[in-house]
């Protein structure tokens, strides 16, 4: 029973995964609809209407550590979830390039918060051996988001001239189922201990899901973990930099495999390939199902096997997949081919960086420091997921995609030599020992860099 509740609240926040995927492929049915509309260019296509939702997830995530530290975890996902509703009733009604950006902003920021608080909040509740699985449940919505938003863009294509405002308006009922079920689960035991000095109400918590010799040891390590906490400590102090590194790059390649670029363009690179608009549309359907599958694969084994392991998987997949397809492009293979070597991609996403990077990036930073950490990571990330997706269109039409995606293959390759050469493994570790060992690594490796500038002057 105490393990069923885990697993609900686990499952209710990572409906916020759910409302992120919908969000964020749901534009793609609309886009060239949107474009004829309002006779965009295509640069102000692409950075406007296009990116706005991403440049609001870039704010949400440099700043959605803030709500998340100060209105507490709980509160944050229920405003995500009232961000999210007021995006999809918003551009549903809008008249003009610039009132809908800015309901997709809206809808960004609750995307870069979810980011932030989703992770956050599922792994301080999450015991370490299933902490893996859980926090992942928030890529699975993810992908099953994703894997919705094209059915329903399939199934709306025609239904009009104003099918677009159907699209993107059909989200608002998620979102308010969404933020109807946060308002039942509680507060993170941690975030109460850490942020309101509360260790009655903490241990109150810790008892719905564990017994009591249990509670009690998690309390243990939470008030070791305090005790060893300075007043003014940031995540940019040295001893932080091995973690804050990880985060770094794990999110700088996350969108330099072309991920978020090829989900908002998927109709559109599919009629590049030579496919018409109608099996364009399908297609991007069988991208949905292929995610949704290996994110379970992924999903059931990343406890079992690690993280590296499954980055391992997915880096080699990459590689193979996006030289294929640069290949597809550069000898105008036509038909059928693309399609099916994006299936191999996704499948890769979904395996590797899919299912590791937000766990990954919960797992590096201790508790009081876990917000403003995931924050780090998620606007690195974000950032990106801005920049890439704002200059496909032009970039498709000024180098080609065969450059674009070669370029992509190669930052794969740097991948995978990162997991080799710098990625630890996480798994089967409380939270407490993942950021003391962590930060002890980053106290070692700045005492051999002070020795060897020793001996060298």
């Amino acid at each position: 029973m105490k393990n069923k509740k885990i697993i609900y609240w686990s499952v209710v926040v990572a409906l916020a995964g759910f409302l992120f995927g919908f969000d964020t492929v749901v534009i793609s049915g609309a886009d060239k609809q949107l474009q004829t509309l309002w006779n965009s260019s295509d640069l102000f296509h692409g950075l406007v209407v296009m990116s706005s939702a991403l440049w609001g997830t870039v704010l949400g995530a440099v700043f959605g550590a803030l709500p998340t530290n100060k209105l507490g975890r709980k509160n944050t996902l229920i405003l995500i979830g009232v961000l999210f509703f007021l995006s999809a009733v918003g551009t549903a009604f809008a008249n003009s390039p610039i009132i809908f950006s800015i309901f997709r902003f809206l809808g960004g920021l609750g995307i870069g918060a979810s980011t932030i608080a989703a992770p956050t909040y599922v792994s301080e509740i999450a015991p370490a051996k299933d902490r893996g699985k859980l926090v992942a449940l928030y890529q699975f919505n993810i992908v099953f988001g994703i894997l919705i938003a094209f059915l329903s863009n399939y199934l709306l294509q025609d239904i009009g001239e104003n099918s677009w405002r159907w699209m993107l308006g059909v989200q608002a009922a998620p979102a308010l189922i969404y933020t109807l079920l946060v308002l039942g689960i509680p507060e993170s035991p941690r975030y109460i201990f850490d942020y309101k000095k509360d260790a009655v109400r903490a241990k109150e918590i810790l008892l719905l899901v564990n017994t009591p010799d249990e509670a009690e040891l998690e309390l243990e390590a939470m008030s070791n973990e305090k005790v060893k906490e300075k007043v003014d400590e940031s995540i940019f102090m040295k001893k932080y930099r091995k973690p804050l590194m990880l985060a770094f790059f794990i999110a700088l390649f996350n969108q330099f495999s072309g991920i978020n670029a090829f989900l908002y363009y998927a109709p559109r690179i599919f009629e590049l390939a030579g496919l018409e608009k109608s099996a364009s549309f399908f297609s991007s359907i069988g991208i949905g199902m292929v995610n949704l599958i290996f994110t379970l694969v992924g999903i059931s084994l990343i406890d079992k096997y690690g993280r590296k392991t499954l980055m391992y998987l997915g880096s080699v997949g990459y590689i193979v997949s996006l030289a294929l397809v640069t290949m597809a492009f550069y000898f105008e293979w036509k038909g059928m081919a693309v399609p099916l070597f994006f299936f191999l991609f996704i499948a890769s996403h979904a395996v590797g960086q899919g299912s590791v990077i937000w766990v990954f990036i919960s797992e590096l930073f201790p508790n009081k420091l876990r917000a403003a950490g995931t924050a780090f990571g998620t606007s690195v990330h974000w950032v990106l997921a801005a920049l890439i997706p704002s200059f496909i269109p032009f970039l498709f039409k000024q180098i080609g995609a065969t450059t674009v995606f070669s370029i992509f293959c190669l930052m794969m390759v740097w991948q995978l030599l990162w997991v080799f050469f710098q990625m630890p493994e996480t798994k089967g570790r409380t939270l407490e020992e993942l950021s003391e060992s962590l930060a002890a690594e980053s106290s070692i490796t700045q005492n051999s860099n002070k020795k060897v500038e020793n001996e060298f002057i």
